[in-house]
């Protein structure tokens, strides 16, 4: 897992995001997987939305 400073939340969304990566690349060969990659793609994103939002708001805490 990527090392970042930040609660266990965002450690946990850190860790799905690259797991999807992980899923996105192994299939990336495989044929007729169009929807199935847009739908992890879709999932990472709303994951990646998540966790700007804890970024956001463990970085107003430590002001």
């Amino acid at each position: 897992m990527s090392s970042e400073a930040g609660s266990t939340q965002c450690r946990g969304l850190i860790e799905a995001k690259e797991n999807l990566l992980k899923a996105m690349n192994s299939l990336g060969s495989i044929e007729n997987l169009d929807h199935i990659q847009k739908t992890l793609r879709d999932v990472y994103n709303e994951l990646e939305q998540l966790h700007e939002s804890r970024r956001i708001k463990e970085s107003n805490n430590l002001n």
